[in-house]
């Protein structure tokens, strides 16, 4: 059996790969196992595993786990694997004292679709942004696919992911970095000072930022919007948000 599929080069399958692959440490972004299928055995120590390496693990239909696999010979599970490892919310602001600047930091609440956490991380490389944070659950992580969106900036970047964004959000407050939502009905970003130590929460492409999210935040920043549109892809947005945080630290150096 081919332990990658020609198709998704981040889909590893079948029970002796996907265990190898939990075993080594390799970075995981999912188990995938197909409902109905047995439990026991070998399938039931990869799960076991798994969970304790805190793995998220999705039951899938066994005809979207024949779609990702590119065959229906992969016996139940398949295993999504990370294209870098992650870093820490440490690393990203150990990394920001280390250049003697202060933190600039993106989190992002549940952003979904790969294309657009590519082309965010690609917009944070370039900006100078020290890390940007993710959370574990409901959100895309560092697959190929992203990777590739990206243009291999996510080689460079720290990415961070996090099991809370609410409570990540409280701990970056208590290390003196305010952190603002970028939102609907906030103040217009050029009309803020984000100078300082900083990080930019990016919401949902559907929902936007959760509401206990926004809570936690020390303000809300928003876009002139001029237009009958109300709202800007994430990754657009983001860039816009990132550059004029740049704008700023520009102007008062």
């Amino acid at each position: 059996m081919e332990e990658k599929n020609q198709k998704n080069s981040d889909v590893i399958f079948g029970r002796n790969p996907v265990f190898e692959a939990v075993k080594s440490g390799r970075p995981i972004e999912s188990l995938l196992v197909a409902k109905g299928s047995a439990k026991s055995g070998t399938v039931a120590v990869i799960l076991a595993k798994a969970k304790e390496k805190g793995i998220v693990i999705k039951d899938v239909s066994p005809k979207k786990l024949d779609f990702m696999c590119g065959t229906n010979n992969h016996q139940g599970i398949a295993a999504v694997a990370s294209v870098k490892e992650y870093s820490t919310v440490d690393d990203i602001l150990n990394l920001a004292k280390e250049k003697g600047e202060d933190p600039f930091i993106i989190i992002l609440d549940e952003i979904e679709d790969p294309h657009n956490l590519g082309a965010i991380i690609r917009t944070a490389e370039c900006a100078g942004v020290h890390g940007v944070i993710i959370s574990q659950r409901r959100s895309a992580g560092l697959t190929f696919s992203v990777a590739k969106a990206s243009a291999g900036a996510v080689e460079y970047e720290k990415v961070a992911r996090v099991v809370n964004i609410a409570n990540t959000v409280e701990q970056l407050k208590k290390q003196g970095v305010w952190v603002y939502a970028a939102d609907m009905n906030g103040t217009i970003c050029t009309q803020t000072d984000l100078t300082g130590a900083v990080a930019i929460v990016i919401g949902n492409e559907g929902k936007g930022v959760s509401l206990l999210v926004r809570k936690k935040c020390d303000g809300v920043v928003s876009l002139p919007m001029m237009g009958k549109i109300n709202s800007l892809n994430a990754s657009v947005a983001t860039g816009v948000i990132v550059y004029e945080v740049l704008r700023q630290r520009s102007n008062k150096n």
